[in-house]
């Protein structure tokens, strides 16, 4: 059983990057999200599915780290696993702020992962807007959070949130952002051994995709709910026995198309309590769900610095 509670350190000693060692102090949180509700409401000519979702940030992240250079590269270092140096979020997204703003600058871009592919917290997306995020703040390329959201979601629906950096109310494709002010629960996050297709979810003729439209007092007033479960929990039994097991402790639900599935609790050590009773060979851990994101609170300390 793997236990984990909040926030995820860098590790020490940091891996080597060039000439010396990254500094902790430098490291940049890519925060991971859960959807608290996700409703499928319609689909649009071109496919794609018409959502209505609630954002909220936990205090769990992957790390990046950025080497400025001058000679225009992108490199990435860190293992990705299953994720090439062309597909690779973090690098496209640096690429393509290159192409936007002419700049002539480059970057040595160092990751560790603590997100699950295919878990349904957002890890590449999340990964893409810090690196948006910080490259536009080393850059010195100066375009505005409105403009670095635009150009995110060229790269995946969910970057735009990780971008704005506050939990909201989503509409359209996810795209759509109203700013929410949630409670801060504990959560216990599980994550089952599978990573889950988010096409197959949303191609599968069993998927719900008319229901109605809700508003965020619906949701305020206990409205939610995942459309995506039934199908996952079918396709995926790994994930039907994490949620009925958490479940038992108290609501579970399944975060975007999964395979995370998570549930709140007043308190930490509510949460942990949960936690350590997790069946063997299960892993999971404790986070604290944030309206911030700890991206922003990053991005505000090193323009103080800088200011």
């Amino acid at each position: 059983m793997e236990v984990v509670t909040t926030p995820p350190s860098p590790p020490t000693p940091l891996p080597q990057a060039g000439e010396g060692y990254i500094e902790l102090s430098a490291a940049w949180p890519a925060p991971a999200k859960l959807n608290l509700m996700l409703r499928i409401v319609g689909r649009r000519p071109d496919g794609y599915h018409l959502l209505q979702t609630v954002f909220q940030f936990l205090d769990y992240h992957d790390w990046l780290w950025f080497t400025p250079r001058e000679d225009g590269v992108i490199e990435r270092i860190g293992e990705v696993s299953g994720v090439s140096l062309e597909d690779d979020l973090t690098v496209r997204a640096a690429r393509r702020l290159q192409q936007i703003t002419g700049t002539g600058q480059g970057t040595t871009i160092h990751i560790i992962k603590n997100l699950p592919i295919g878990g349904g917290l957002g890890g590449g997306s999340s990964d893409a807007a810090t690196v948006l995020v910080a490259l536009n703040h080393y850059w010195r390329t100066g375009l505005s959070l409105v403009e670095l959201a635009a150009l995110g979601l060229q790269l995946g629906a969910d970057v735009p949130v990780f971008v704005h950096g506050q939990a909201a109310w989503a509409e359209g494709v996810g795209e759509r952002l109203t700013p929410v002010m949630l409670d801060e629960p504990w959560f216990v996050v599980l994550k089952p051994a599978c990573q889950v297709a988010t096409g197959a979810v949303f191609n599968d003729p069993e998927l719900t995709r008319n229901s109605p439209l809700s508003t965020i007092v619906d949701f305020v007033n206990g409205a939610g709910g995942n459309d995506c479960e039934a199908v996952v929990y079918r396709r995926y039994p790994e994930v039907a026995a994490a949620a009925a097991w958490l479940a038992q402790q108290s609501v579970a639900r399944l975060t975007g198309t999964g395979a995370c599935v998570f549930a709140a609790f007043p308190d930490v050590d509510s949460a942990r309590q949960v936690l350590a009773r997790l069946p063997p060979d299960w892993t999971g851990f404790v986070a604290r769900g944030c309206n911030r994101s700890p991206l922003h609170e990053r991005l505000a300390r090193e323009q103080q610095v800088s200011a």
